[in-house]
This record gives structure tokens, C-alpha cells and sequence, in this order.
């Protein structure tokens, strides 16, 4: 088929469907989004004038907006998050599940007019760099002006993307509508063999914004098994050391354990001196492909940011505190008497809470815990211009971590591929009292994909396997520990920008240089192996962070075992003859009382 056949017939599938929505929907008017800076204009002028956004301190914070959701309307909802395959199993144990029928006509019958009095907003977007051949197109429609403002500063919107998708002729089809945000009538569902998805009742970030986690995590890993690459909730960073050579690593952890610390982070005052620098590629999602050197080359197909505000601060990232002081829309914060986006952990005091209320502590937080900031990922003084770089970057390690209080070490490196991706698989956070009531709950996390991984883990494990082929030039594989305590209960490591003397032991590992002792779990750095210059830890600190337990993790890979066998026959032998494998190398090396125990 020539070029010009297939953008017309990749115009008339896109009008067909447009036409088929609106008819369903029953809008007043449909608007197609061109992402011009005069658009955004309009839809901002638009949102003030309903009342859907609220104009901040124009001198403090230029070009900043604040919207507020419905208070039922704050966050991701897992439960309502449903994976619709036509054989249950491919979905997996780890989502939850409807067949494609039922769940079309389900969610239809709820968009059955949803959009009277109201504007289609027919939304064309690029996950990724524009001219990138990583990059996947996407058409979200919806009726909420928020959700294209938001759009247009997290993918690359507008006329460019769709002229793509016209070249390309295939995308990804979204369809989203606010309905009448009730709970009960709220859905967010996936189907990934028609590479399309369908959201109603939420006007919240990752429920709303289809381009983010529903297509750029939830049908891109299922359309990267099929294709040959990897789609990966990672943050990707640059390490540029004093010789001016620049190391890309990609990493995954689970909420609450630093990802966008790590991906902004500020050298140690010493490093800075020497020349260090580090550079932010991407603070979320991670798009990886062997390129021709067998390098795994890597994109972050977001344009911008959607972090939590809660905890950004001068003091534990002075570079996302800097990203968000212009062009920025925030989400459910609170505001100071002068109209300043507030929230805790920021100097000064709020006067309006974030559901618009005059502050009273007794009334909770004054900015919601799960309030967000939107903006581009160019306002960071760390950005790195390779983020637009078509070929991606290429990726020396890949670092997998979890809030373990115990047990798990500071760091230590898989001893190849495939106890790597065991690793992954295996990785976790430890719960606390005030979050669940039970303290030492392990969450298993895989991958950090637990909520949005698109398809079965057991095949989801296969595939990050079948990397592993001769000609690869895989990254070595590493698993991170910042939140191990001591008996007292505080933290034996000081985190934050002293997280790099344990990345640049990473790259020294990388590169052959750096030395470690290996041990059952992996390779792990001796006291010496890691350059502790110019920070105050006890030796008995450093030691305890680096400490092997044997005899206490051999019920934790028992664990590992166990959670394996959850996915029945999906679960790839070479991971469960590697899980048998370190299992039998720590009875070995523990003690005899706790070979018996084991036993």
C-alpha cells in the first residue's frame, strides 16, 4: 500500500471512530486539538471562566493554575482497573479481569450520552520523541478541557502527532468521559488485543490522562511483547562522571521509595567539586529495545511531569521545587493568603485547603497527600536534552529497590541475566503501622509493575528472559535498599544526593573497575569498595547496611518461591531452577540450626 494510501485510510478509521463516539456521546460540539499555543490559550480562558481553574500568584508563580477534583476523585482505582483478554489468562492473576463483550457493553451503556452539553475533544499524541522510531501515537477523546491541558504538557499533542499516526497508520484508541464522577459508576478498562482503552467517571491523572499509565504502561508492555522490547515503570538518569562520560541507568521502585529523588538527584558537595553531574531523561516510564549494538537503548515517552507534591521541598529535591515555579498545573493543593501553591513540608502557612475550605488542621492535610503538579520536563535544571534524542540512550544498569527496614543490603548486583530478572520479580516493599495497621507486611512488586503491567506476569517474566540471546549487550542488573534501619529504628543511610556513592560503585561494576565479595544473593560491596569520603556513618552503620544474612533470607526466598508458584504453568522454569538455585547456596552458607529450620 503507498504512503498516501494508508494516511487516508488511516483518516477515514480515525473519522469513523470519532463519528461512532459521537454518536454514543451525543456532544454539543467536537473540537479537534492541534496543540497550538493558541489552543492552550482558549482551553485555559475557557477553564477559568467555569471555574475549573483557579488562577495562582502570577507574580510568584507565572503561568500556574490550580484545579481541584471532586473529593471521591483523587486517585488511581485498582480495583475499577480491569484488563479485558479474551482467555482470562493472559490477563493474569496480578490484574483484574472482564471479558471484552461484557465489558464493552458494560461501559458503553455508561457513555450512552454522557457528553450532552459538553465538547469532544478529539486529543492525537506521541508517546515519545516525535521523529523517534520508539515512539507510539495515541487518540484519546474526551470531554474534559483539564485532561487535554494536561495532555498537551505530558506527550507530544497535536497536529505533529497526528500526522504521524496519518504516515504510520495505527494508534492506540482512547475514549474518556468525566460522566458524573460517581464511584459507582467508574471504570477504567484495557483491551490490549485491540489496542484500545476506555475510562468513565474520573477526572484524576492516571484515570483520566490515557496517554500516561493506561497506554504508555498498561498496552505498551502488551504491544512490546509482541514487538521485541520492554515497557518499564522506570526512571531513566544520566551520570556524568569528572572525565565527562555520561552513564544511563534505569530504574524501578514501588511508591514512596524515591524514584523522583533519584531521577533529580544533586550530588554530594564533594562530587559537584570533582565535576560530577547528573542529568534527569525521564522521572516515571522507561521504553527499551535492543538497538544494533545489542545495547538496550531507552526512551521516556512522557514530555512532562506528574509528580506528588506532598514532600517536595528545598530540602529532599531542590530541583522539582525549582521545575514547578512557572507554567505549571497544580491539582488539589492548598493555597497561601497570596495565592501560592502550598503543601506540606513547604515554608509558610496555608489558608485554603485544597477543597477550597478556610484551613483547619481538623479538617486533615491542607493539600491532599496524592496532589499533583503537571509540567514539562524541559523546566528542570536537570534536564537533559537526550530525552529528545531520536535513537534514545543506552543503558548500562538497571536498578530494581524496595523499602525493606531489614534484611535486603544497600546494594548488591544479580550475577547475571536471568538471577537479574529474579531479582525483579522477586523485588518488594515492607508496609508500616500508619499506612495498614500491620507492620512488616511485604508487598511484592514486580518490577514495579504490580498495577500496570498490561498481561500475565508468569509470560510478563518470559519476556524480559528472551532478552537474554547471543549478540545481547544486556545491562548488569542491580537491586538498591535506601531504607534499611538499625536497632534504634532510624535509617542507617542518609539517602538523598549521598544515593550517588552507591550508583558510581554501579557504574565502576559496570565498567570492571569497582571490586565487591560475592555472596548467594549476589555481589555485594566490602566498606572499602565504596567511596565514603567526606560523610560521617559508623563503621558499624556501613557494616550492618552491607551485611548477608544467610539464615534470614532463606525464608524470604522461600517466599520468593511461593509467590513464583502463584502463577501456576506461566511461570518460566529458568526462574524457578534459579529461585532453587540460591536457595540452596544460602542453605549452604547458613548456619546448621537454620539449614534445619529451612529444612
Amino acid at each position: 500500500m503507498r504512503a498516501e494510501e494508508i494516511m487516508s485510510s488511516t483518516l477515514e478509521t480515525l473519522n469513523r471512530w470519532v463519528d461512532d463516539v459521537a454518536r454514543l456521546t451525543r456532544p454539543d460540539a467536537i473540537h479537534w486539538c492541534d496543540g497550538s499555543d493558541a489552543e492552550s490559550q482558549m482551553l485555559t480562558e475557557l477553564m477559568l471562566a467555569r471555574g475549573d481553574l483557579l488562577a495562582l500568584n502570577q507574580e510568584t508563580h507565572p503561568g500556574c493554575h490550580l484545579h481541584r477534583s471532586h473529593p471521591s476523585d483523587v486517585a488511581r482505582v485498582e480495583h475499577l482497573t480491569l484488563v479485558c483478554t479474551r482467555n482470562r489468562e493472559d490477563a493474569g492473576p496480578n490484574n483484574h479481569w472482564l471479558a471484552p463483550e461484557e465489558a464493552h457493553a458494560k461501559i458503553d451503556a455508561l457513555f450512552d450520552g454522557c457528553m450532552q452539553g459538553r465538547t469532544l475533544y478529539v486529543v492525537p499524541y506521541c508517546m515519545g520523541p516525535i521523529d523517534s522510531p520508539l515512539s507510539r501515537c495515541g487518540v484519546e477523546i474526551t470531554d474534559s478541557p483539564y485532561v487535554v491541558a494536561n495532555m498537551r504538557v505530558m506527550t507530544r499533542m497535536g497536529a505533529a502527532a497526528l500526522a504521524r499516526i496519518e504516515r504510520e497508520g495505527h494508534f492506540v484508541k482512547g475514549l474518556h468521559s468525566t460522566g458524573d464522577l460517581d464511584p459507582d459508576r467508574r471504570y477504567i478498562m484495557h483491551f490490549p488485543e485491540e489496542l484500545s482503552i476506555k475510562s468513565i467517571g474520573s477526572g484524576y491523572g492516571g484515570n483520566a490522562l490515557l496517554g500516561k499509565k493506561c497506554h504508555a504502561l498498561r498496552i505498551a508492555s502488551w504491544q512490546a511483547r509482541d514487538e521485541g522490547w520492554l515497557a518499564e515503570h522506570m526512571l531513566i538518569v544520566g551520570i556524568e562522571n569528572p572525565q565527562g562520560q555520561t552513564h544511563y541507568v534505569a530504574a524501578a521502585f514501588p511508591s514512596a521509595c524515591g524514584k523522583t529523588n533519584l531521577a533529580m538527584l544533586i550530588p554530594p558537595e564533594g562530587y559537584r567539586r570533582d565535576g560530577w553531574k547528573v542529568w534527569t531523561v525521564g522521572d516515571d516510564i522507561c521504553w527499551m529495545k535492543p538497538g544494533p549494538d545489542g545495547r538496550l537503548w531507552a526512551i521516556n515517552p512522557e514530555a512532562g511531569f506528574f509528580g506528588v507534591a506532598p514532600g517536595t521541598s528545598q530540602a529532599t529535591n531542590p530541583n522539582a521545587l525549582a521545575t514547578v515555579q512557572r507554567d505549571t498545573i497544580f491539582t488539589n493543593v492548598a493555597i497561601t493568603a497570596d495565592g501560592q501553591p502550598w503543601w506540606e513540608g513547604l515554608p509558610g502557612a496555608p489558608t485554603v485547603d485544597w477543597q477550597g475550605r478556610p484551613y483547619d488542621p481538623a479538617n486533615g492535610p491542607a493539600a491532599h497527600p496524592n496532589s499533583r503538579f503537571t509540567v514539562s520536563a524541559r523546566q528542570a535544571p536537570s534536564w537533559s536534552p537526550e530525552a529528545e534524542a531520536a535513537q534514545g540512550v543506552p543503558i548500562s544498569a538497571i536498578i530494581f529497590g524496595g523499602r525493606r527496614p531489614s534484611l535486603v543490603p544497600l546494594v548488591f548486583e544479580a550475577h547475571d541475566w536471568t538471577h537479574g530478572v529474579l531479582v525483579g520479580a522477586a523485588m518488594g516493599s515492607e508496609t508500616t503501622a500508619a499506612a495498614t495497621g500491620a507492620v512488616g507486611v511485604l508487598r511484592r512488586d514486580s518490577m514495579a509493575m504490580k498495577p500496570f503491567c498490561g498481561y500475565n506476569y508468569g509470560d510478563y517474566f518470559a519476556h524480559w528472559l528472551s532478552f537474554d540471546r547471543p549478540g545481547a549487550q544486556l545491562p548488569k542488573i542491580f537491586h538498591v535498599n535506601w531504607f534499611r534501619k538499625g536497632a534504634d529504628g532510624r535509617f542507617l543511610w542518609p539517602g538523598y544526593g549521598d544515593n550517588l556513592r552507591v550508583l558510581e560503585w554501579i557504574l565502576g561494576r559496570c565498567e570492571g573497575r569497582a571490586e565487591a565479595r560475592d555472596t548467594p544473593i549476589g555481589f555485594v560491596p566490602r566498606p572499602g569498595d565504596l567511596n565514603l569520603a567526606g560523610l560521617d556513618l559508623p563503621r558499624a552503620a556501613i557494616a550492618e547496611l552491607l551485611d548477608v544474612d544467610a539464615a534470614g533470607w532463606l525464608p524470604e526466598m522461600e517466599a520468593i518461591g511461593e509467590y513464583l508458584a502463584t502463577f501456576g504453568d506461566r511461570t518460566p522454569d529458568r526462574l524457578e531452577t534459579e529461585q532453587r538455585r540460591i536457595l540452596a547456596a544460602l542453605a549452604a552458607a547458613a548456619p546448621a540450626p537454620a539449614r534445619a529450620a529451612a529444612g
